[in-house]
C-alpha cells in the first residue's frame, strides 16, 4: 500500500494565486506514538505538523521551518518543525491534570507564538504569531496578512489517525482578475470537510474543489518522520552546558545520559568522553 504521507503543490492557471496540499498518515502516527497525547492535544498537534509542512512550500531555499507555541495553560509546548525535504518532527507538553479540551488559546493561556526560519546557510529568522483567532489556522492567516502582506487560506483538520491541510495565497503582482478568482477559491475551499481532507486524494478533492478553474498539480513529494539528532549534536548542547556543570553531573551519577525530545533515542556520555569534548584529548 502506497504510502499516503504526500505534499503537492498546484497553481490556477495564468494568475498569482497558488496553493499546497498535504496528507499525513504514517509520519503522523509515529509522532503522536511518542507520548500519551490527549486527543485534543494529539489534534492540535497533527494540525501543527501540517501547518508546518505546508508553511515549508514557502521557503526559498534550503532549511527548516518551525512552529512553537509556550504557555502557561494545560498546553505548555506545542512544536513541529518541517525540512526543505518534507522530513518533519514535532511535540507538544501538557499538565494532564489541567486538561480540559477548549480552543488553541484555552488550552495556551498565557504564552507565544512563533515561526521559525532557519536556513542551512544564512541567519535564523523568527517571526511572531498572533494569537487573536481561536484556531491555529485563523492565527497563521493573520500572520501572513501582517508579517508578509500576503493573502493567505488555511483548512487543517487531524484526528485519530491522519491529519491533512490545504493553503491558498495570494502572491503580489495579482491583477483584479486574481482578485476575483482569489475570492471565488476561497468561498469555494470554504465548503471542504474534515473527511474530504483527510481521506481523499488530490486529484479527487482539488477536482471537487475547483473543477471550474484550471489547475495545474505538481509532482507529488514524500513526507516522512525524520529526526536529525545526533551523538554529535548531543555534546554539541553539553559543551554548552559548559564543563563545571558536565562534571559536576559525572560525579554525582558516573556518566551522563541524554534522551532526544522528538524521538527518544538515548546517548550514554562517560568520562573519557566529556574529557575528550573539553580537552580535545581522551585522559587515562
Amino acid at each position: 500500500m502506497a504510502s499516503r504521507d504526500q505534499f503537492q503543490r498546484f497553481i490556477f492557471e495564468h494568475s498569482q494565486v497558488r496553493g499546497a496540499w498535504v496528507q499525513l498518515g504514517d509520519s503522523y502516527n509515529e509522532i503522536t506514538r511518542q507520548a500519551p497525547y490527549p486527543d485534543a492535544i494529539r489534534d492540535l498537534l497533527g494540525e501543527t505538523l501540517v501547518a508546518s509542512v505546508l508553511l515549508s512550500s514557502t521557503l526559498k531555499f534550503e532549511g527548516t521551518v518551525a512552529l512553537q507555541a509556550a504557555g502557561e495553560g494545560a498546553l505548555r509546548t506545542l512544536m513541529a518543525e518541517c525540512s526543505h525535504d518534507r522530513n518533519i518532527r514535532g511535540l507538544a507538553r501538557f499538565d494532564d491534570q489541567a486538561m480540559s479540551g477548549g480552543t488553541l488559546n484555552e488550552m495556551l493561556g498565557d504564552g507565544r507564538m512563533a515561526i521559525t526560519i532557519t536556513p542551512d546557510k544564512g541567519q535564523r529568522y523568527q517571526g511572531v504569531v498572533p494569537r487573536e483567532a481561536d484556531t491555529l489556522a485563523g492565527c497563521l492567516e493573520e500572520y501572513f496578512e501582517r508579517s508578509e502582506q500576503l493573502a493567505t487560506s488555511l483548512f487543517l483538520f487531524a484526528n485519530e489517525g491522519s491529519a491533512a491541510g490545504l493553503l491558498l495565497q495570494r502572491l503580489p503582482g495579482h491583477t483584479e482578475e486574481d482578485d476575483e478568482l482569489w475570492s471565488r477559491v476561497n468561498h469555494l475551499a470554504s465548503t471542504v470537510k474534515a473527511e474530504e481532507l483527510l481521506d481523499l486524494d488530490s486529484e479527487t478533492l482539488l477536482h471537487r474543489l475547483f473543477h471550474e478553474e484550471t489547475v495545474r498539480l505538481f509532482d507529488s513529494e514524500p513526507v516522512a518522520f525524520r529526526c536529525n539528532c545526533s551523538r554529535e549534536r548531543t555534546l554539541g548542547a553539553l559543551e554548552s552546558i559548559g564543563k563545571e556543570e558536565c562534571y559536576s553531573i559525572l560525579e554525582e551519577q558516573g556518566s551522563i545520559e541524554m534522551d532526544c525530545q522528538f524521538c527518544h533515542a538515548n546517548y550514554r556520555f562517560d568520562r573519557n568522553d566529556i574529557d575528550h569534548l573539553f580537552t580535545g584529548h581522551t585522559l587515562h
